[in-house]
């Protein structure tokens, strides 16, 4: 059976996006330096020769450990899932061929019909909660897994449910001091998770932690 993982960035102090990382200040990366703090955040994968291949940006970029992690999270993910205001962020800055290349389940209010995009990705809009989302995104993974893509409170949801078979953590040196923590809002009993696997890069420390 597929896995249900989470790969993402956390600062130190617990933050997967600094504060002023909305869609009202998206065009405005200067407010409250959110820009410049995500790219503190993210530099790890910025850097990688990967992201540049995945988004075209033309060759260069750091190869190693760090550089295989970033292909090998690609590789196994057969669908993701997001929220609403990821979406938006996203829809907003990818570019035509959206870096995804699997369906990706978005949970929203809203009805809209799937939106296709170049290269593999196909935007499906679910309106009827995490549960549907996650067996709609099994089905289309197939024996590959699913990524829980975020942001916090998505991912929270899938922890609440007992949905999350593994964290990916890159946790980057920098402090953001607000913004939208990732561990919040938790219910009693929590997911219990084990180190399985640290890779420390110039710019993260890389831990895989799994469900005991």
């Amino acid at each position: 059976m597929s896995k249900v993982f989470v790969n993402i960035g956390l600062s130190l102090d617990g933050y997967m996006a600094p504060e002023g990382m909305t869609m009202q200040h998206w065009t405005t990366p200067d407010y409250k330096d959110w820009g410049a703090k995500w790219g503190a955040l993210m530099g790890w994968l910025l850097k990688t020769a990967y992201f540049r291949e995945n988004l075209k940006f033309g060759p260069g970029g750091e190869t190693g450990p760090v550089n295989d992690m970033a292909r090998y999270t690609m590789e196994r993910t057969g669908a993701n899932i997001l929220g609403k205001r990821m979406f938006e962020q996203g829809e907003a800055s990818w570019p035509e061929e959206a870096p995804f290349h699997t369906p990706v389940y978005v949970l929203t209010h809203e009805k809209r019909e799937p939106w296709v995009r170049p290269g593999g990705t196909t935007f499906h809009f679910v309106n009827d909660g995490p549960e549907s989302a996650l067996a709609q995104a099994r089905a289309s993974a197939g024996d590959r897994d699913v990524r829980i893509s975020g942001g916090a409170d998505v991912i929270q949801q899938y922890l609440n449910l007992g949905a999350v078979d593994e964290l990916e953590i890159a946790i980057a040196p920098v402090l953001l001091g607000g913004g939208r923590r990732l561990f919040e809002n938790l219910r009693e009993p929590v997911p219990r998770f084990r180190i399985d696997q640290v890779i420390n890069g110039s710019s993260a420390t890389h831990v895989r932690y799994v469900r005991e």
